[in-house]
C-alpha cells in the first residue's frame, strides 16, 4: 500500500465531527426557544401601562405559558418517542413562533393570555427533543459538554439579545418584540427541516463517527426505534414506571427547584429592576444581561467540568451531580440582594446566583443516564412537566408576595427553593445508573 493510499484509508477511518454541527443547531434552537419564553417579561412594563394590569394580572399573564407547557409535557414526551426530531421540531418551531408573532397584534389582556397559552403548549416537546437528539448523537463522555453547550443558548441569547429587544420596544413599541422573535423562529424551523437527519442518515457523518458514538454509549438507532413505535398507543405501565423510581423523583423535584430560579429571571427580573429598584428601561436592559452572561459562563463550566471528571476516572454520578449540587447551593446567595441598596451589589448577588443556576443546569445529562432506554421521551416529558410547574408557580407566587410593595419575600422564596433542590439531589438520586424495566 502506497503512502498516499494509506493516508486516504486513515482519513476515511477518522471519525467526522458532524455531531458538533448538530450541537450548534440545538444551541440556535434553544436561543430562539428562550427568547420566545422571555420576550413577554421585556414587554411587560409597557403592557402593564397600556392595559392597566394589576400585579396579580401580571403574574397570571407571566404564568400562562407554564400552564400549557407543563400540561403538554407527557403528550409531548410520548410524541418524542414516536415522531422523528426532524419533523416534530420543525413543526413545533413554526407553530410556536407563529403564535409569538401574533402576540404583537394582541388587543387585550385575554388575547395575550390565550396566545401565551398556545406558545406554551407547542413548546412542550422542545427539551425532550433536545435530550433525544443529544442521546442519539453523542457518546456518554461528550454528552454533558453537548448539553451544557446547547443549554448555554438560553443564557447567552438572552444576555446579548435582551438589550436589543429592549431597544426595539423603546424605539418601535412593545409589539415589535414579538414580531421579530416570532419571525426568527419561523425561519429557523424551515432551516431545521432542511438540515437535520438522524446519525445514520446524515451524509456528513462517516461510519467511523457512528462507531465512535455507539462505542461511547450513544443510541444512534433511536430513529428506527421511534419508527417502530409510531403505531403504539399510550401504555399506563410505562407511565407508572417513570413515576415509581426514587432516583427519578430526585431529579424531578430537583428540576422544579432549579427552574424556579430560572423562571424568576425569565419573568419578574426586568420588572424588579424597573419598578422595585428604580431603573429605566435602557439601563435595566443592559444590567439584565449581566446575570445571563454569568449563567452562560456557569453552564459552560458545568458541562466541561462534568466530562473532565469522567475522563479523569470519576464515577458518572459524581461527575454529573457535583456541578448540579454546587450550583444550587451557590444560587442561594441571591438572598443577599435583600440586604443591599447599591445597584452594583444587587446585580452582583443576582449574577452570582444565576451563575450557580447555570452551573447546575446539566440536569438533562442525568435524564439521559437514568431513563429507561425505551422511554427516554416519556421520562424527559415527566421531568420537564414537574420541573416546569415552576413556570406556573413562580410567577404567581411572586405576584402575590409583592402585593405589599416589597420584593424581599420573593427573593427569599426563590433562594429557599434552591437549597431544597440541592437536598433533593443529595438525598434522593443515589447511584447514577439506568433504570431497568424489571
Amino acid at each position: 500500500m502506497t503512502s498516499a493510499t494509506a493516508q486516504g484509508v486513515a482519513g476515511r477511518n477518522k471519525p467526522t465531527r458532524s455531531r458538533y454541527l448538530i450541537m450548534v443547531m440545538l444551541f440556535i434552537t434553544v436561543v430562539i426557544n428562550y427568547l420566545d419564553r422571555s420576550n413577554l417579561s421585556i414587554a411587560l412594563p409597557a403592557l402593564k401601562d397600556e392595559f392597566d394590569l394589576t400585579t396579580v394580572q401580571e403574574g397570571l399573564i407571566l404564568s400562562a405559558f407554564g400552564w400549557t407547557y407543563a400540561a403538554m409535557q407527557i403528550p409531548g414526551g410520548w410524541l418524542v418517542d414516536r415522531v422523528a426530531p426532524r419533523l416534530l421540531y420543525a413543526l413545533a418551531l413554526i407553530f410556536w413562533s407563529a403564535a409569538t408573532l401574533l402576540m404583537g397584534f394582541g388587543t387585550s389582556f385575554a388575547v395575550l393570555v390565550g396566545l401565551r397559552l398556545l406558545v406554551g403548549a407547542v413548546e412542550a416537546p422542545a427539551y425532550p427533543i433536545n435530550n433525544r437528539v443529544v442521546t442519539a448523537w453523542f457518546p456518554e463522555r461528550e454528552r454533558a459538554t453537548a448539553i451544557g453547550f446547547y443549554t448555554s443558548g438560553q443564557f447567552v441569547g438572552l444576555a446579548f439579545l435582551t438589550p436589543v429587544l429592549n431597544w426595539l420596544q423603546h424605539s418601535h413599541g412593545w409589539y415589535m418584540v414579538f414580531v421579530v422573535t416570532g419571525a426568527a423562529g419561523i425561519v429557523w424551523g424551515v432551516i431545521w427541516w432542511l438540515i437535520y437527519r438522524e446519525p445514520r442518515d446524515f451524509k456528513g457523518a462517516n461510519e467511523a463517527e457512528i462507531e465512535h458514538i455507539c462505542a461511547g454509549g450513544g443510541l444512534v438507532d433511536l430513529g428506527s426505534q421511534s419508527a417502530a413505535k409510531t403505531k403504539q398507543t399510550f401504555n399506563w405501565k410505562d407511565f407508572s414506571l417513570v413515576l415509581s423510581r426514587r432516583k427519578l423523583w430526585g431529579v424531578y423535584l430537583g428540576q422544579f427547584c432549579l427552574t424556579s430560579t430560572l423562571w424568576f429571571f425569565l419573568t419578574w427580573f426586568p420588572t424588579y429592576l424597573v419598578k422595585y429598584r428604580g431603573m429605566d428601561y435602557i439601563q435595566s436592559g443592559f444590567l439584565t444581561a449581566v446575570p445571563f452572561l454569568a449563567a452562560f459562563v456557569g453552564v459552560l463550566c458545568s458541562g466541561l467540568l462534568s466530562d473532565w471528571m469522567i475522563r479523569r476516572g470519576a464515577s458518572l454520578g459524581a461527575a454529573r451531580k457535583t456541578p448540579i449540587i454546587t450550583g444550587l447551593l451557590i444560587s442561594t446567595v441571591m438572598i443577599g440582594a435583600n440586604y443591599v441598596e447599591s445597584t452594583s451589589w444587587v446585580i452582583f448577588f443576582l449574577a452570582l446566583a444565576f451563575f450557580g443556576n447555570g452551573l447546575a443546569s446539566i440536569t438533562w445529562s442525568l435524564v439521559s443516564a437514568l431513563a429507561p432506554t425505551r422511554l427516554l421521551g416519556l421520562t424527559g416529558g415527566v421531568f420537564n412537566l414537574i420541573g416546569n410547574l415552576s413556570a406556573i408557580v413562580t410567577p404567581l407566587i411572586i405576584g402575590f408576595l409583592v402585593q405589599g410593595g416589597s420584593f424581599a419575600p420573593a427573593i427569599a422564596y426563590v433562594a429557599i427553593l434552591a437549597l431544597l433542590g440541592a437536598l433533593s439531589y443529595i438525598l434522593l438520586v443515589g447511584k447514577v445508573e439506568r433504570v431497568t424495566e424489571d
